[in-house]
């Protein structure tokens, strides 16, 4: 198989109310799959949406802030948690179309959220992957993933991965990666500004992979129809409401193994498609394979620990 149909849903997500998102979710994919896609990229936090308070609402990183609280608490009570029921109407649609889902949402782990992206596959669990550095005030909510979560799909056509936003500027993250063999990477990002999408087309360039880069939209009045939708919180609310009323654009794009972009997403909602011949990224290789004929191991050596980090391991 040599050809493929992929899309990148470019929408608005419904923030903090994951229950609720997942229903719009699955009319996304619904909308995807009748298109003809296989491959299908949602942005970064897709599910819960993007913590924009952190970067854009005054006052938030204060130390006990009320409305920082406020929301860090409904995001842990609507987190997706293990094996979540409520992402199982998602399986199902991913195996009755045989489809490959990368989708982005905050997972909670024991008390502790965690930026995970999980690919859903058909016939099989979904594979996370937990975003390695929260990048700046997003660590006042996010915690660290581990090399447990570096890993690819093994599809009939190829091999799928995702690294989350500025894991694109890692280089041993990327060098970790391309050994994995990824044919289609998904890089989500919240909205991909120019030098995201430089990021994802070196990503591309440099892997040899058709990389899809999936941004979201979002308006401030998304984020207050999620607060109201879980009750709402006046503190909160209060923050919120000093946030700009435009927060994300989308510019989502898919590139090729050769950098060149294939397709490119306007602002605004829209679901992006685009027809990829896999066979190219063999070709690219002739010139360059930063895993193979363009590496150096007598110099270079790169250790990974895929082990998962528990911190607390109990003996009898």
């Amino acid at each position: 198989m040599t050809k493929l149909r992929v899309a990148i849903v470019q929408a608005a997500p419904l923030p903090l109310a994951i229950g609720d998102g997942i229903a719009a979710l699955l009319n996304h994919v619904k909308e995807a799959a009748a298109a003809g896609a296989r491959v299908i990229a949602f942005g970064e936090t897709f599910l819960g949406g993007y913590p924009l308070w952190l970067d854009e609402a005054p006052g938030a990183a204060l130390w006990d802030h009320p409305g920082s609280k406020a929301l860090h608490r409904l995001l842990l009570e609507q987190a997706v948690v293990g094996a979540d029921p409520r992402l199982a109407p998602l399986q199902e649609l991913v195996d009755a179309y045989d489809l490959v889902v990368s989708v982005g949402t905050h997972e909670r782990v024991r008390g502790s959220l965690y930026n995970t992206q999980f690919t859903f596959r058909a016939g099989q669990a979904p594979l996370p992957h937990r975003k390695l550095v929260p990048t700046h005030g997003e660590r006042l909510i996010w915690a660290r993933g581990d090399g447990a979560t570096l890993n690819v799909h093994d599809a009939p056509w190829g091999r799928l991965g995702n690294l989350i936003c500025w894991e694109h500027w890692m280089p041993l993250a990327r060098a970790a990666m391309h050994r994995l063999g990824e044919t289609v990477h998904v890089a989500a990002w919240p909205t991909v500004r120019e030098t995201y999408a430089i990021a994802s087309r070196h990503y591309a360039f440099e892997g040899r992979c058709f990389v899809l880069a999936a941004g979201t939209i979002q308006q401030r009045y998304d984020v207050l129809e999620g607060l109201e939708r879980l009750g709402g919180h006046a503190e909160a609310r209060a923050m919120l409401e000093l946030m700009p009323e435009r927060l994300q654009f989308g510019g989502s794009l898919i590139a090729g193994p050769d950098a060149m972009v294939i397709a490119q997403a306007k602002a605004g909602a829209e679901l992006l498609l685009a027809d990829l011949d896999l066979s190219r990224s063999a070709e690219e290789r002739a010139a360059l394979d930063t895993d193979g004929h363009y590496s150096r191991p007598d110099i270079f050596e790169l250790r990974i620990d895929m082990r998962a980090k528990d911190g607390i391991i109990f003996e009898s």
